[in-house]
C-alpha cells in the first residue's frame, strides 16, 4: 500500500475559492472529505457464482486500492462505513468474516500507512467488537496519532442515529443550558467533532438511499450513485465521481456570485 503522490502530481496542497482542493493529478476541484458506503460485496460473488465471503474479501482488498487514488487527488479525510449496527443482523459466519477481513487489512497494512503519514480512525461501539479487533483498531489508532497526512476513518458498528442520541445525551450530562445549545455545540459532540463534515457521499450497487450513515455530517454532501459493486469500484469509476463533483455547483441555500449579478440585472 502506498499513500504517496502519484508522479508528477506535485504538493497537491491547493485549495480553490470556495475552499475545495484542486487535484493535483486534473487540476479540477475535488472534495476534502469523502465518505462511502461500500455496497454490494454479496451480490458481487453471488453473480459470480461464489460464497459471500469471497465478496467481503473482494471488498477489503479495494479499500486499499481505493484510497490510494483518493490520496493521489488530494482528498484529505476518507471515511468508510464498513459495519452499521444494523449489520448485527446478519448470520454470526458473515459477521465473523466480515471482521476477520478487516482485522486482517488493519494489520497487514499498519507498516505502510504509518510509512505514508496515515492516521486511522475509528467511529463506532469499540465495545461492542470482538476483543482481538477491537485491540487491532486501538492499536492503529494510537500507532498513527501524530500522523497529519490523509485520515482514514473506519465506521464500524456505527449508525447515525445512535450517535446522534448519545450526542444529545452526553450535551445533558454536561448541563449545558438548553438556550445555550446550538449545531456546533451538537456538531462537537458527534463522533466526527473536529472534523469538516463530508463534501461528497459515494453509495456503490446501485441503491439510492444513506442507510443511517452520518445524517447529521451530511446536510450538505454532494451524493453520488452508481451501479459498480464495491469490489469492482476502481481508479476509472473514482475519476468518474470526483469529475462529477467537479461540474456541481454547491451553494448551501446562498446564490451564487453569476446567479446573484442575473437576479440584480433582471
Amino acid at each position: 500500500m502506498s499513500f504517496r503522490p502519484a508522479q508528477g502530481a506535485g504538493t497537491g496542497s491547493r485549495t480553490d475559492p470556495g475552499g475545495d482542493r484542486i487535484s493535483p493529478l486534473t487540476g479540477g476541484r475535488v472534495p476534502g472529505h469523502i465518505a462511502i458506503i461500500m455496497d454490494g460485496n454479496g451480490r458481487w460473488a453471488t453473480e459470480r457464482g461464489l460464497p459471500r465471503a469471497a465478496g467481503h474479501r473482494a471488498g477489503a482488498e479495494n479499500i486499499r486500492r481505493v484510497t490510494e487514488r483518493f490520496h493521489e487527488h488530494d482528498v484529505r479525510y476518507v471515511t468508510l462505513f464498513a459495519f452499521s449496527t444494523e449489520n448485527w443482523n446478519r448470520p454470526p459466519s458473515e459477521v465473523s468474516v466480515i471482521f476477520q477481513l478487516i482485522d486482517r487489512f488493519l494489520r497487514r497494512e499498519l507498516d505502510n500507512m504509518q510509512r505514508d503519514n496515515v492516521r486511522v480512525r475509528h467511529f463506532g461501539h469499540l465495545e461492542q467488537l470482538p476483543e482481538p479487533l477491537a485491540e487491532r483498531i486501538n492499536h492503529a489508532v494510537e500507532v498513527t496519532r501524530r500522523n497529519d497526512g490523509l485520515m482514514l476513518n473506519i465506521c464500524l458498528s456505527y449508525g447515525s442515529r445512535d450517535e446522534i442520541v448519545t450526542a444529545v445525551r452526553r450535551i445533558a450530562e454536561a448541563g449545558v443550558p438548553a438556550d445555550e445549545i446550538d449545531e456546533a455545540t451538537i456538531s462537537a459532540n458527534l463522533l466526527t467533532g473536529g472534523l469538516p463534515d463530508p463534501d461528497l457521499v459515494i453509495r456503490t450497487a446501485g441503491d439510492q438511499r444513506i442507510s443511517n450513515f452520518l445524517l447529521w455530517q451530511n446536510a450538505y454532501a454532494e451524493l453520488y450513485f452508481t451501479s459498480a459493486y464495491w469490489p469492482d469500484f476502481g481508479r476509472e469509476d473514482i475519476d468518474l465521481a470526483l469529475a462529477e463533483y467537479g461540474r456541481r455547483k454547491r451553494k448551501f441555500g446562498r446564490l451564487l456570485p453569476e446567479d446573484l449579478a442575473r437576479f440584480e440585472d433582471a
